[in-house]
This record gives C-alpha cells, sequence and structure tokens, in this order.
C-alpha cells in the first residue's frame, strides 16, 4: 500500500473523531505486516486530561485485535493549516511497537504533509533497551 492510500484512509477516518470541544479531528491509520490497515480517532472528554489521541486509539485498537508490529502510520488532521505531528506520549506508545525506521505521514492534506520516520519523531529512545528481551 503506497503512503498516500494509507493517509487517504486517515483523512476519511478522520471523519469520526469526537472533538466536540477542540473542534480539531484527527485520524490515524496503521498498516499492518500483513497488508491490514487499523484506525483510530481522537476522543475526546470534557475532562480534557482523559480525552485519547487518534494515534493511541489506533495503537490500542491494533493490539487488541493480536497486532503487535506496524509497517506505517498515517495521521491526518484536516481543520490544521500546517502538518502537526503526533505529541510526546502518542511517540512514545508508537515505539513501543514499531522500529525507528518505520514511515510517518502526516498533515492537513496530502499535499501539505510531513514524510519522515518514526525514529526521527523520537530520537534517542533510550527505552528500548529496557525491552531487549521483546520477541
Amino acid at each position: 500500500m503506497e503512503m498516500s492510500e494509507l493517509f487517504a484512509k486517515a483523512v476519511e477516518i478522520s471523519e469520526k473523531s469526537y472533538s466536540p470541544y477542540s473542534k480539531f479531528p484527527v485520524g490515524a491509520a496503521l498498516l499492518m505486516e500483513d497488508g491490514s490497515v487499523i484506525t483510530g480517532v481522537n476522543i475526546e472528554n470534557r475532562s480534557f486530561g482523559l480525552t485519547n489521541c487518534a494515534e493511541r486509539t489506533a495503537v490500542f485498537k491494533a493490539v487488541s485485535e493480536g497486532y503487535m508490529t506496524f509497517k506505517a502510520l498515517a495521521i491526518a488532521t484536516p481543520a490544521s493549516d500546517y502538518p502537526v505531528g503526533p505529541c510526546g506520549a502518542c511517540r512514545q506508545v508508537l515505539t513501543e511497537f514499531a522500529p525507528a525506521d518505520t514511515p510517518v505521514i502526516f498533515g492537513p492534506t496530502l499535499e501539505n504533509s510531513v514524510k519522515t520516520t518514526l525514529g526521527e519523531l523520537y530520537p534517542y529512545d533510550s527505552l528500548h533497551e529496557l525491552a531487549s528481551d521483546k520477541k
């Protein structure tokens, strides 16, 4: 699957975002090793600390469905004027399940997006040393 196709899925799912407070919908699409795509949206709460980001929604959904390794990630923020990357918490969670060379694309549109890798978004990920005995 091309990154542009994965990004289109992130844009599409962003329409299901529950973001009545920020009015900032976000959609995420994770490409699995078997070619399937798991999506997620941001889900807000009036107690804002209980809000969950689209990226973590997608990761948690994927893991709950038995996926433990991700091949690529697309994040759509259609209400923004510029590419908005994942927050620190999402970067940390993503590195639990994806290597540093995992391709990532994010932005409001495909034409106004950033193409990078997880390692570039989250350099010096020393926590991988703690999991050296992982699968």
